[in-house]
């Protein structure tokens, strides 16, 4: 294996292996360290979960190539946000505001198919598996790393690191760089079930004093079901046979889909945000869950990291171009500038929501139902709710944009 690389990626879950698949053609040397084989039902984040895609994140895989005929994408056409105990809801309609769709559904495990395939047909990318990066070493012009693979070790020179190796970031914490970090107190239970009535793209966002409950439309009148529970809660939950868990689902849902049934598998994800005091060092750069992990109400943390993925691969694409240093500190600069307000927002966006719906105080209520009006009259402000909604903000990647 060539030792001497332009761009090295830490991380082969979804936003690694779409930042390599960005790359492919652009005539740099990548090489991407996956911590587990390259086979679906090892890789950790392509689990059970249905990822809420963003317009932009559907135009961009489509632009990549990973997406084939016949991926079973649901498209989302109509959103339903509401708060148990206020007046109102905002109703999003695609067709409405002269869209065809806010986004689409997928499970996770069949983009982790279509990542997989993507990534086989990429033919100057090193795949370097299983491999876990133990060690960093910034030179003036490289990144020496060291990589382990059981017993064995190889080392790797790279001009450019990019650490998309999740939450727990080895590349974050080998950089130094700090990290924020805020705990919910709360569990997410990420399955499926049945409804009764086709959800037919129509996607629920339902705020309860426990809580933020999502239900995704997937095929078949299969949906996706996010369920928020308090982190004490968690265990007892857990415990439910499948009628009690559904019980508790009306409770905290509703009916609004008729009656639910046939629930998949379900476990807790404890919820907390953290936030990478930066995004850049020397030579390296940290995209995903690496840089910022958010509580995923509104779906947005996939979609934010991928977001990350291509404004990086756009960069080297054009520096590469140009035979330009991919890890030269104007580049890495240039970065950190044109994601800073899409990161700004979007964390702050998530974090602000989850305290403003979580609070059960009058004064709140009234300035909650208030706002749900004022929005649901005015479609100037549902379109760009929608539009940030959809990907569509601060300084976009063209892949993105392209319909």
């Amino acid at each position: 294996m060539n030792s001497d690389l332009d761009v090295l990626i830490v991380g082969g879950g979804l936003v690694g292996a779409s930042l390599a698949i960005a790359l492919d053609g652009a005539g740099l040397v990548v090489a991407l360290a996956e911590a587990v084989p390259p086979r679906v039902e090892l890789q950790p984040s392509y689990d059970e979960r249905n990822l809420a895609l963003a317009q932009a994140s559907v135009n961009a895989l489509r632009a990549l190539g990973v997406f084939e005929p016949g991926t079973p994408l649901t498209p989302i056409r109509r959103i339903h946000v509401s708060r148990r105990g206020d007046f109102g809801a905002v109703r999003l309609d695609a067709a409405e505001l002269g869209m065809r769709d806010f986004g689409a559904v997928l499970p996770a495990r069949e983009l982790g198919n279509a990542l997989l395939r993507r990534l086989d047909g990429c033919r100057a990318l090193l795949r370097i598996a299983p491999a876990q990066a133990i060690a960093l070493a910034t030179r003036h012009d490289a990144v020496d790393a060291t990589l382990r693979d059981g017993d064995a070790t190889r080392h790797v020179r790279a001009r450019l690191v990019v650490g998309a190796d999740g939450s727990e970031s080895f590349v974050r914490r080998a950089l130094g760089i700090g990290v924020q970090r805020h705990d919910y107190a709360q569990a997410a239970f990420v399955t499926t079930l049945t409804t009764e009535k086709a959800l037919d793209g129509l996607a629920y966002e339902r705020f309860t004093d426990s809580g933020p409950v999502a239900l995704l439309p997937l095929g078949e009148r299969r949906a996706g079901l996010v369920l928020s529970v308090p982190a004490g809660d968690a265990a007892r939950v857990a415990a439910l046979d499948d009628d009690a868990f559904l019980a508790f689902v009306h409770e905290r849902f509703g009916w609004r889909a008729g009656r639910f049934s046939r629930p998949g598998r379900r476990k807790p994800y404890p919820l907390a945000r953290a936030l990478a005091e930066r995004t850049t060092a020397a030579r390296s750069v940290l995209v995903g869950n690496a840089a910022q992990t958010v509580h995923p109400l509104g779906a947005q943390g996939f979609n934010l990291g991928l977001r990350d993925a291509l404004t990086l691969a756009e960069l080297l694409r054009d520096a590469a171009s140009r035979g330009s240093d991919p890890g030269d500190a104007a580049l890495l600069d240039r970065h950190v500038e044109r994601r800073a307000a899409d990161r700004e927002a979007t964390t702050a966006f998530s974090d602000d929501l989850v305290r403003l719906m979580g609070h059960d105080l009058l004064p709140l209520r009234v300035l909650r139902s208030l706002g749900f009006h004022a929005l649901e009259r005015s479609s100037a402000l549902k379109r760009r709710f929608a539009l940030r909604g959809m990907g569509f903000r601060g300084d976009a990647s063209m892949l993105g944009l392209r319909p």
